[in-house]
């Protein structure tokens, strides 16, 4: 790799690293191990095809979308069956945001790989149906079917405990 497009490509890493570990974590329901691992493995593969991402119209719905894809790969592997642990790492939040926070990364662990990229793609990154559906490979249909059941799952999960966490 050129001079030039390695630098490109560290200020591309520098600049995204932390938009994609915050997905990642979403993704691995709050495992900061295993968001690490997935940034890690995103972030080799863009710098493997860098000078292809660079010319492509969004280099970071593509990053985004090479997260999404490593993390799919990733559940399907054998080595997916670690159960993350209980601990959360520290952040400086008000104690209402804490407890919000925690019960629905708890709410996304119960969920399926699926069911949760299709919520982290359309609410947390705001991605359309479409979007959403390139990236899972998948229908718009499919996506908008797969939402519905995955917050209706989501609901579930959370039973009452959302709507007592919105009043305090």
């Amino acid at each position: 790799m050129k001079a030039a497009d390695e630098s490109d490509y560290l200020d591309f890493a520098t600049a995204r690293t932390g938009a994609l570990y915050r997905s990642a974590a979403l993704l691995s329901s709050g495992d900061p191990h295993l968001a690490e691992d997935l940034v890690q493995e995103t972030l080799g593969r863009m710098y493997v095809h860098w000078r292809r991402v660079a010319r492509a119209d969004n280099p970071v719905a593509y990053a985004h979308t090479v997260l999404v894809r490593v993390f799919l790969t990733h559940r399907r592997r054998r080595s997916s069956a670690e159960q993350p642990t209980g601990r959360l790492p520290d952040a400086v939040v008000g104690e209402q945001d804490a407890t919000l926070r925690l019960t629905l990364l708890d709410a996304l662990a119960r969920l399926g790989p699926r069911d949760r990229a299709v919520l982290v793609l359309r609410f947390w990154e705001d991605r359309s149906v479409e979007e959403t559906a390139r990236v899972l490979r998948s229908s718009n249909g499919a996506v908008r079917t797969q939402t519905s059941r995955a917050l209706d799952r989501l609901r579930s999960v959370l039973g009452d405990a959302l709507p007592d966490l919105a009043r305090s």
